[in-house]
């Protein structure tokens, strides 16, 4: 395998030889944000308000652009252009079609209460928005002592009394809480109200959408969208709990599955410092891996690189083999697009 500085392994022309993608993210400025994401991940970050790293992003509203190697300095929609199925895979041709990268991967620091807020599936955002739904996922990163999340209804909200309290002003009797420490999952699908706490900084795997409907905004001066909420609100989801990772037994290094659905699974990686997995990039899907604590090297005949926490690498899907090497002891994320579905 190659140095982390040989990045080309086709010499007429660098440009099409794929090889793990680093990126410079796209900062985010919302009102509920802090400072978290340089005093506690080290990042260099604008001054004032930082709320959100869109880490790897490929949408109109923000795309984050190639770190190093011979495409260097491109966004990830021109890399789309550039590698098409052999940068995403078979199983997202439609990627292809409509030059969008099926996924967004972001950290959100929040030092307040996000807007309670709720995203649509895809029928109704792509007929009333013109872009795709969004279901996403958490995985906690930091919580303060006593932090949580609003997540789903209390027991007995339905359309008719959530709109009433809205009128009168009473929505937060409707919603559910829920106590967050760092590690927890959350997973949130299109239909379920939600918001992050005070003091939670989370790691989000999401559909490469920016739909977002608000419900309440705690008394800060920006649009709401009721008429849109009620129509796409999933009542049925009450009192969620954090999601339950299963330990995945096919041998190898401690894995878990922490988020699976249509458009996107999570895996949790444990490795102990040496210790590797060997994987493979056989031009099915591309692989999202980050390192949420210690540091890795991730290696193949494309190229390679190293990972600290929190950072992240894409690998194309025609990569071919590679190898994720921890230095210490490490935890990681690996997401990739799952088989036998419909990827926009």
């Amino acid at each position: 395998m190659q140095e982390a500085s040989d990045f080309s392994n086709n010499e007429l022309d660098p440009a099409r030889a794929v090889y793990p993608l680093t990126f410079q993210p796209v900062f985010k400025d919302y009102p509920w944000g802090g400072r978290r994401l340089a005093t506690e991940l080290g990042r260099t970050i604008p001054d004032g308000i930082v709320a959100e790293s869109w880490d790897i992003a490929g949408h109109p509203n923000g795309s984050s652009t190639v770190r190093e190697g011979a495409l260097a300095g491109l966004t990830l929609p021109e890399v789309l252009a550039r590698w098409g199925k052999d940068l995403v895979g078979s199983r997202n041709s439609k990627a292809v079609e409509s030059g969008k990268f099926p996924l967004l991967v972001k950290i959100l620091d929040a030092n307040t209460w996000l807007s309670v807020q709720v995203h649509p599936e895809d029928e109704y955002a792509l007929e009333h928005e013109g872009d795709y739904g969004k279901t996403e996922m958490w995985v906690v990163l930091r919580a303060e002592p006593g932090a949580e999340l609003i997540y789903g209804f209390r027991p007995g909200a339905d359309r008719e009394r959530f709109a009433e309290a809205i009128d009168e002003g009473n929505t937060e009797e409707w919603l559910h809480r829920l106590p967050v420490k760092p590690g927890d999952v959350v997973f949130v699908p299109a239909g379920t109200i939600h918001a992050l706490g005070p003091g939670v900084m989370v790691a989000e795997i999401q559909q490469n959408s920016d739909t977002t409907y608000r419900i309440y905004d705690w008394g800060r001066p920006r649009p709401l969208h009721i008429r849109q909420s009620l129509d796409v609100l999933n009542f049925d989801n009450v009192e969620p709990a954090a999601y339950m990772p299963t330990q995945i037994t096919d041998g190898g290094p401690r894995r878990e599955l922490i988020g699976e659905c249509a458009y996107f699974r999570t895996e949790r990686v444990f490795l102990q410092d040496g210790e590797y997995f060997a994987g493979d990039c056989d031009g099915s899907t591309f692989e999202i891996w980050g390192v949420l604590d210690g540091s890795v090297d991730i290696t193949s005949d494309g190229g390679s690189v190293q990972l600290q926490a929190v950072d992240w690498a894409l690998l194309p899907a025609t990569l071919g083999p590679f190898e994720i090497t921890a230095r210490g002891t490490t935890i990681s994320l690996r997401v990739l697009t799952p088989p036998n579905q419909e990827q926009v």
